[in-house]
Formats: C-alpha cells, structure tokens, sequence
C-alpha cells in the first residue's frame, strides 16, 4: 500500500507577490499580461476569482469583469527560485519527487522514516515548513494512490489538508462527481450528466467494453478509476514527455500564408530548446496547437521521429483543412521517448551467500505484508 502526498501551492505566482508587496493583499490581484496586448491571465487570488476571474483567461476580458484587478506582469526567475526551495522542503522527507510543474508535486512517502512513517504528519510538516520560511501557503492531499492524492490536495483549497485512508477510498470515490476525474472535461461532463452519469457509482453500472465504446480509450482509464484504483507510480526520475513552444500574437493570423509565415521562427525556438536535452531523448512524434479567435483550441499531431519543418508545415494544412479562420496562437510540439525509463533500472545478481531458501523468503514477505497492513496509511 503506498503512501503518497500531492503538494499544490495556492495561486502560486499571485502569492508570490503578494508576499513580496504587502500592499496586494486583500485586493483582486493577477499575474499576467497587458491587456492591451493581448495578454493572458497566467495565475490570480482568490479576491480575483470571486469575480469569475481565471487562469488563460484574456487580460480585457478579466478587466471587464473586475474594474479593479491589479495585473503584474510575471517574474519567473524568482519564481523558479522558490519552487527550487520548495522542493528543497520536499527532499527533506523523500527523494521520490515527481514535479507536474513549478507549484505542485507527488511524494512518495511509502518508505519515510520521518514522522514514525505517517504520511499526514508528513504532509502537516511541510505545510507548516512552507509557510515559515517562505511566506505562502501550499494545500496537500494525502492517499494510497496519485489519482485520489491531486483530488484531495484540491478539497479544501486554500491552505487545506485532506486525508484519504485505505479504509476510506470505497466511500469517498462512489460519491466523488465525474467533474472531478482528470481528463473529464467540461464538454465530457456534460455528456456524461445528459446521460444521467454525475457520480464514480454511476459510471460503476457500466462495463469496461461500454465505457470504451463511449468514450474510446479514455474508457478503460475510467472503469479504473471510479473504483480508486491507479497503479502509476511516483516518477522521481524527472523524466520529460514532450517539448513546446507556442506564441500569442498582437493580431488574428487571418489565413494560411500568415500561419506558416510563423512557423520559422517558432520551429527555430523549438530546435534551441531540443538541443538542451541529453542523449536520453529520442523524438517519437510532432504537434500543432492553434487557438482561435473565439479561444477554442485545435490540435493535430502524427508520429514522427525527426520532426521536420516540413512535417509542422503539414500538420498546419491539416488544421487549416479542418476549420479555416483567424487564430490568436500557434504553438509547436514534440512528444518525447525516455530511453533510460525504458531501460529501467539495472538487476544485480545476489550474491550465493544472500540468496535465501525459498521457504525462509515465503515466511519474511508474509512477515512483511502483514506488517504493512499493522502500518496502514
């Protein structure tokens, strides 16, 4: 049974400053860019969201709806420099840290000593460490599995701390809403309602080949997880999936020749930030994001293994073909394969004078399974 930990930092960017500027507290406050150039919302408190405002939302259209947010424009050395402390705090208590990005983390803390090995006390510790010596405040959630600790880290957002024991995950996920599954999004979810699927124990009336049929290979991901179920373990590794690039423009590429006069200079960007990876890396596939003016968001993407500028050209035809109008943003991607994952880690031989009887080794793993039940979450 594992014990893992999901740190997410509150409006991470926002705190920041607001630490850094006394004076932003308690006002409606975003971290972003100018509105009248087209900028973007990048993260905003909680003042700001009483308002409707939120992340990747255009700047005027946040100004429209409070007259009174405070927009500064984002910092991100500093912070960068934080995260790194964070996850500092983070290396206190395990070195099996996977990042999903600069403000939020899983933990395994199956193994810790720390705490006499409770995974709350643990999470309780670096809370109370965050605040302290940086001044912001980090939300945590605690369970046997990554996909239920992010959606207890979010239960009680702000500054909250949620629990999910072995003993609890049957009753906590038949009543958790679908909305709340990652990867549901708000057009999924809405499909799901009409069909009268709110809840985990709803989606349970459904077989794993239905739920497939419904919703293609998502289905299978589904059927696992309105039971709890996620066997994915915490990837300390630091492993890369994929690399991109993309860029907002000041005016609506309004057709194909404007779209791919674009496409140099971004392909040059990506190029530069391919050539920071190590060996480990192999291409496995190419990507073209396009936003629209009405801020719907297309993506096509083939397998590829060199990811030309002649395949990017392609894959922007096939967009065009597939819906023509202006775009506000373009973007470039690749998807990654990480050989030394692939690998994975070297097996030792045991040296003859280790090696147990296979009696002796039956009776130590039923000695070490019925400790791990004693020990619990």
């Amino acid at each position: 049974m594992r014990k893992i930990i999901h740190c997410d930092c509150d409006c991470f960017y926002a705190s920041v400053e607001m630490r850094d500027d006394p004076n932003l507290r308690g006002r409606p406050l975003a971290v972003g860019g100018s509105s009248d150039r087209r900028g973007v919302i990048s993260t905003c408190n909680y003042e700001a969201r009483s308002y409707g405002v939120r992340s990747a939302m255009p700047t005027a259209h946040a100004k429209r709806l409070c007259p009174d947010l405070i927009v500064v424009p984002g910092n991100m050395k500093k912070y960068r420099e934080v995260s790194t402390e964070i996850r500092q705090i983070f290396l206190e208590y395990s070195d099996r840290i996977e990042p999903l990005s600069l403000d939020e983390a899983y933990l395994d803390v199956t193994d810790s000593g720390h705490c006499h090995g409770s995974a709350t006390l643990i999470a309780e510790e670096i809370r109370a460490k965050v605040r302290e010596r940086l001044g912001i405040t980090i939300s945590a959630g605690v369970a046997p599995n990554k996909f239920l600790a992010k959606i207890a880290s979010d239960w009680r957002k702000p500054d909250g701390l949620t629990v999910i024991t072995p003993e609890a995950v049957e009753e906590f996920v038949l009543r958790l809403p679908v909305a709340k599954i990652h990867g549901v999004g708000r057009v999924t979810a809405e499909k799901m309602h009409r069909e009268g699927i709110r809840t985990c124990a709803d989606l349970r009336n459904f077989s794993q080949i239905e739920l497939i049929r419904r919703y293609g290979k998502f289905g299978s991901r589904l059927y696992q997880l309105c039971r709890g179920e996620d066997e994915r373990p915490v990837n300390g590794d630091g492993s890369r999936k994929s690399v991109s690039v993309e860029r907002t423009f000041s005016e609506d590429l309004v057709d194909i020749a404007d779209w791919e006069e674009q496409l140099p200079l971004l392909y040059s960007r990506l190029q530069e930030r391919l050539e920071g990876l190590s060996d480990r890396y192999l291409i496995s596939g190419a990507s073209i994001k396009v936003k629209y003016a009405d801020f719907s968001t297309s993506t096509q993407e083939r397998a590829s293994q060199s990811s030309r500028i002649s395949e990017f050209k392609q894959l922007l035809r096939q967009s065009w073909e597939r819906r023509q109008g202006p775009i506000r943003l373009l973007g470039l991607g690749v998807r990654l394969r990480d050989l030394r994952a692939e690998e994975g880690p070297e097996q030792l031989p045991l040296p003859l004078e280790l090696k147990r009887p296979q009696a002796a080794t039956q009776r130590n793993d039923d000695c070490d399974r019925k400790q791990e039940i004693r020990t619990g979450q």
